[in-house]
């Protein structure tokens, strides 16, 4: 990381900039605390190298990837993670409860509907949504409902979805992470979600996509 900020071009064959890109570091179980100094300033925090809480971000950030987190692939999560350490502020929106519904009838598809309950700026708010698997049911679902108080961020597109097992050994019983990348339309970001239930961990990475999209809206 050292080497990176003193000579990025030993490392870059062009400056990323003058072919619309833009350097970034990724992070891992292995970053050390320059990685997390880059990464705050990056995103407009304010942090010392000698700060107590850098160590407190990277013990953090070592117990959930040995959990099953990969950070390296989901920056929009990492940055989230830091702003809870760094910059704590209010969630987007509570949830009161989803529901995911799958219906098979012979000689037919299988019909998938979700329905969320949660509460935004003071409001309840139900949504309920249609979609060919869960993921996607509860992704139109949860953006029908925070559309209703936030409209620009249903310009937010997931664009991928990946899903691996951690712990095969164990089955129907195994981890699952679920990587998402959510679009606005200038840029891509990733999020994760971890858990033995696959909807659980795709319903995670969805809220940090969404909480992402609203902090970067933020900014602009």
């Amino acid at each position: 990381m050292a080497a990176v900020e003193q000579a990025p071009q030993t490392f870059e064959h062009v400056d990323p900039a003058t072919v619309g890109g833009e350097q970034r570091i990724l992070v891992s179980e292995r970053s050390g605390k320059g990685a997390v100094l880059r990464r705050a300033r990056d995103i407009g925090l304010q942090l010392e190298g000698d700060d107590q809480r850098v160590a407190v971000v990277l013990k953090r950030l070592k117990e959930r990837e040995h959990s099953g987190y990969h950070y390296e692939a989901a920056d929009a999560s990492f940055d989230l993670l830091l702003r809870e350490e760094l910059a704590p502020h209010e969630p987007l929106f509570r949830l009161e409860s989803f529901r995911v519904i799958v219906e098979k009838r012979e000689g037919g598809k299988a019909d998938v509907e979700a329905t969320i309950k949660i509460h935004v700026g003071g409001e309840r708010i139900i949504s309920i949504a249609e979609g060919n698997g869960p993921v996607n049911a509860l992704n139109t679902a949860l953006r029908q409902a925070i559309a209703q108080k936030h409209p620009h961020l249903s310009d937010i597109e997931l664009v991928n979805n990946k899903v691996r097992i951690l712990d095969e050994d164990k089955g129907t019983g195994a981890v699952t992470r679920v990587l998402l990348d959510a679009s606005d339309g200038d840029d891509t970001r990733g999020s994760i979600g971890v858990s033995e239930n696959v909807v659980e961990a795709s319903w995670e990475a969805l809220v940090d996509s969404i909480e992402h999209g609203m902090v970067r809206s933020q900014q602009k």
